[in-house]
């Protein structure tokens, strides 16, 4: 796990842009996890929600995942964690994977997301469901939305931090 954070650019063209500000919070998302224990990063927001630092980082490898290797790269790539009878998109299933595996699954995701990205235009295509009811969904929308998952869980990586130690920022 990285807690280093590039600052986007303010001036760029507009795959950099997205590019940094996809990296700036792939890191914030580090950064809130830095310096916690294996116990703190899975303890649960607040009741009912199950929501922890973990469990978000699980959820993001899981999206990494989804829109990097099985949309754009059309790779048949199954769920990390398994689906646990309640939650399929990696917020509680795996939760018996240690916190060391679940950063090196999601850095692996980040990597090979990147890999995938690299020799593509922002207009390449891939394809967003089944048959003929799959819709093509460009780089640049991929790139739009995994900017906005992210932002919004690091919004409740902030608050789930600050439920465990106090600490807010970043």
């Amino acid at each position: 796990m990285t807690a280093d954070r590039p600052a986007p650019p303010f001036e760029a063209d507009e795959r950099v842009m997205l590019e940094s500000w996809l990296d700036f919070h792939r890191a914030t998302l580090a950064l809130k996890c830095a310096g916690l224990d294996e116990e703190q990063l899975r303890t649960a927001s607040t009741p009912p929600s199950p929501i922890s630092l973990l469990g978000l980082v699980r959820h993001m490898a899981e999206v990494e995942r989804n829109w990097f290797r099985r949309v754009l790269a059309g790779e048949p790539a199954g769920q990390i964690y398994p689906d646990d009878g309640v939650d399929r998109s990696g917020f509680t299933g795996g939760a018996e994977a240690g916190a060391a595996e679940v950063f090196a699954t999601w850095e692996a995701e980040i990597a090979h997301a990147r890999a995938v990205a690299a020799d593509r235009d922002l207009t390449d295509t891939g394809w967003h469901g089944d048959g003929e009811s799959a819709t093509p969904v460009s780089l640049r929308w991929i790139y739009v939305h995994m900017i906005e998952e992210y932002a919004r869980h690091n919004g409740h990586a902030d608050l789930v931090r600050e439920r465990i130690d106090g600490a807010t920022g970043v």
